[in-house]
Formats: structure tokens, sequence, C-alpha cells
């Protein structure tokens, strides 16, 4: 039996997620999705080795159907991912159409099957002016119909809404979070470009003008 179940993608703010849970004693399962995102092949083995690292079931869903038939900047299928700010207008184009709307319901489904009350989610106060589906209102409606659709036996819940990636990172410090092995880029390299919104944003997480960023860039 668990307690919850954390969709995982291998990002810092999950990861930091599952560990604050974990460091609350929660008993654990871990979802992670493979929907063709240009990133998925960088952040899924992350998401494969801190569950192992850290003891948590772990399970890849495979979703193809979302790149073969969603239009997105984020997908392999799509146009190539901008440079800018997080929050510029340019990067509504790596919103993937009811994306967590998806994801979110899968893991509803599969915590009510395991016997975990609770489905967690990792997204962030900084997420909503570009993805509709990381907004309260959203969140909100995504909770009540897990609680109508379950007979209340789920509830879903948004523990870093209210935050900054700031204030993400430094808790994940606290916990002694290995950033290094976390994945963000939205470009999917060998490295983090360090120009993507996406880094961007992590850059301005872990502090990187502090010196307290393990991430390596391009640039």
């Amino acid at each position: 039996m668990k307690d919850a179940v954390i969709v995982l993608s291998g990002g810092m703010d999950s990861c930091v997620l599952l560990a604050s849970e974990l460091a609350q004693g929660t008993r654990v399962a871990a979802l992670s999705f493979d929907y063709g995102a240009k990133h998925n092949d960088r952040e899924l083995p992350m998401a494969a080795a801190i569950c192992q690292h850290y003891g948590v079931d772990h399970t890849i869903v495979p979703l193809p159907f979302i790149n073969q038939l969603f239009t997105s900047s984020l997908l392999k299928s799509g146009e190539a991912v901008p440079d800018g700010e997080y929050d510029a207008d340019t990067m509504k184009s790596t919103v993937v159409p009811f994306r967590n709307g998806i994801l979110i319901a899968i893991a509803i489904g599969y915590a009510e099957s395991v016997g975990a009350s609770r489905v967690l989610i990792g997204s962030h106060s900084g997420d909503h002016h570009i993805y509709p589906d990381c907004r309260p209102e959203f969140n909100a409606a995504m909770n009540e119909a897990a609680l109508q659709g379950t007979d209340g036996k789920v509830q879903v819940a948004f523990p870093f809404a209210h935050m900054d990636k700031r204030a993400i990172g430094d808790l994940g410090r606290s916990l002694n979070v290995d950033f290094a092995a976390t994945w963000t880029c939205y470009k999917g390299g060998e490295v983090h470009c360090g120009t993507c919104g996406a880094c961007d944003e992590r850059k301005y997480a872990l502090r990187h003008g502090e010196g307290m960023d393990p991430t390596r860039y391009l640039k």
C-alpha cells in the first residue's frame, strides 16, 4: 500500500517534492511519462535513477499519441524550442495541450489502484503565466474531479503551487537533493543549453550567479 503517487518528470521540482515527501515519511510510488518531449530521453533516465537512489517504486508510462496528435515546440514533432526568458510570451509555444490533465488523470487511476489517497504534482507559481494547466483554478478543478471520480478516495495536491522555483531549489538543497542528477533543459541536448527559458529559470532557482548551481551549460 502507498500513501501517495507522485508524477516524477526527472526535473528538479518533482525531485525536490519526492525528497520532501520521503523526509516526512510518506510511502510514495512514482509515475513518469514518455510522451515524446524533446527532453524525455534526458530526464526519464534521471527519474529512474533518482527512484533507485531513494528506493521508490517507479513506472514509466508511454504515451506516444501526444507526440503524434498534439502541437507544441516541446515535442519531437514540433518546431524548435525558443530561447529567452521563462515568462516570455514566446515560451507559450512549449505548451502541450492539456498535458497535465492527461497525466494527472492517469495518476489518479493508478493511485486508486494501489490504495494511495493522494496524487502529488510539483508545479509551482512561476508556471502560471505560461501554462494554463498549472494555474490554481485548474488545480482546484482537477482535485474536485479526482474526488468525484473516485468517491472521495483520491485527492490531487500541489504542494509547491505558491512557491517560486528558487524557493524549491533552496528546499531541495536543505534536503541534500543532487541537482546534477536532475534535468530541466527543453532542448534535450547532451548538456543543458543555458539559453532556453527553462534553463534560465533553472539558473535562477539554483542561484547560478552565486556559484551554487552544479549544472553544466553550453552557454
